[in-house]
């Protein structure tokens, strides 16, 4: 049997089946990937990291927001969208021409690392993040353990932080904001 090579789907194909699914997918220049579900641990250290964001951003005088995994982010250099699990945004929300409920200006993206995911965030999709001019803060949140990766943009490059530890605290500089490790882990139970 001859294998049958799949046609590149548009931007707005994708966009058509996402919403006619009601599931999320990510594109990757005319290629669709459904989202997989996550762990327990993930869905909670989600909601944790953007409650903190959240709450300390309130007052901000660069109106900042933090932003959850419903909204996609949309590269444009490398027609992708992608959605990070939590992101902030200050200023201006600035959408995609080809879809208004894609952003294209985030200062801080999140990921919470698995197994499945732990190479793709740290390789491919930290890449397609790279490409977005105003990230300053892309910050990886380890699961299993308390450990989190910040990487952050300075004079163009870019350098890793690494914070181990429930007493230890992250901290963000784009945004002003210092997040207790406990705090991101809260209720979190480790293998």
């Amino acid at each position: 049997m001859e294998a049958k090579k799949l046609s590149r789907l548009t931007v707005e194909e994708y966009l058509s089946i996402e919403e006619a699914d009601q599931k999320k997918y990510e594109y990757h220049d005319g290629h669709i990937y459904a989202m997989a579900g996550g762990t327990l641990n993930h869905g909670l250290i989600c909601g944790n990291i953007h409650g903190e964001l959240r709450n300390g951003l309130r007052g901000m005088k660069d109106n900042c927001r933090a932003m959850t995994s419903e909204i996609k982010v949309h590269v444009q250099s490398e027609n992708s969208f992608v959605y990070p699990d939590a992101m902030v945004i200050c200023g201006d929300i600035l959408t995609s021409e080809q879809n208004k409920n894609a952003v294209i200006n985030p200062l801080i993206v999140v990921e919470v690392l698995s197994k499945s995911t732990s190479s793709y965030d740290r390789g491919d999709k930290f890449y397609l993040y790279r490409q977005i001019e105003s990230l300053q803060e892309y910050i990886l949140i380890e699961q299993e353990k308390a450990l989190v990766e910040i990487y952050r943009r300075e004079s163009g490059l870019w350098k890793i932080t690494r914070i181990k530890g429930l007493e230890n605290s992250i901290t963000l500089p784009s945004i002003d904001l210092q997040i207790s490790m406990g705090a991101i882990y809260q209720d979190v139970n480790f293998p």
